[in-house]
């Protein structure tokens, strides 16, 4: 379908130059062609990882960069997420930095379709609205976190999980942890939400080890590594 609306990306950060860029997309419907603005929830829903990212990676030349999709729905073959994602990445590839993906639900799903892009070194998703047999080759030389609530509604943790078994066949960093007593909104434990997800995107771009809970998530084999139980007691 052709289309008069354009993609939106807010960045946080210009007038810098960036070490590294993280990429924030947000969530939407299966279906539907109406223009995805900034008012929607799934967008503000995003903000707070934008400013917990802005304020803790600044020192470090962190660029954050917010995307708002032309269309709320995936809409597959016509215009979805993932042209939009790309589109976002052509814009920031001026900056010439590493890019993480951090993606929630449909956003989620956008991230790890369009991770195959040279510039990603890593995708964050939260809650992603994974289907069954979605494609995991793009991921080979990318790091993988993926996080799900047990209270889970709208997106399934059963599907996450085996995308997640699915990629560590072509990456071995690969973890994932179950988000216990959260749903979809990632509400009831904002604040560990937002530590699991500037741990990992401050950890991927170098500007600080990989929090140890990450990392031992990671060296663990399937399936102890892809059913951790969120937990951040003594993470900073």
């Amino acid at each position: 379908m052709p289309s008069s609306v354009a993609p939106g990306l807010r960045e946080r950060g210009e007038g810098r130059r960036p070490t590294g860029v993280a990429l924030l997309l947000h969530g939407g419907r299966a279906r539907s062609h109406d223009p995805a603005t900034r008012s929607k929830l799934t967008y503000q829903r995003m903000i707070p990882f934008a400013r917990d990212l802005d304020r803790h990676g600044r020192r470090h030349g962190l660029l954050v960069a917010q995307l708002s999709y032309r269309y709320r729905g995936w809409n597959a073959p016509d215009l979805d997420p993932v042209d939009d994602t790309r589109w976002a990445l052509d814009q920031l590839r001026r900056h010439e930095a590493p890019v993480v993906l951090v993606g929630h639900s449909m956003g989620g799903r956008a991230a790890l379709h369009a991770a195959d892009d040279p510039s990603v070194l890593g995708v964050c998703a939260l809650a992603p609205w994974t289907e069954p047999g979605e494609p995991v080759e793009q991921l080979a030389g990318k790091s993988l976190l993926i996080a799900h609530g047990d209270r889970e509604r709208w997106t399934d943790p059963a599907l996450s999980y085996d995308y997640a078994v699915r990629a560590k066949s072509v990456t071995a960093d690969v973890c994932r942890f179950d988000v216990l007593g959260d749903g979809h909104a990632m509400l009831r434990r904002a604040g560990e939400w937002t530590r699991l997800v500037r741990s990992f995107v401050l950890g991927r771009l170098g500007y600080e080890p990989m929090a140890p809970w990450i990392a031992n998530a990671v060296r663990e084999p399937s399936p102890r590594g892809l059913r951790v139980p969120l937990s951040l007691e003594g993470a900073t």
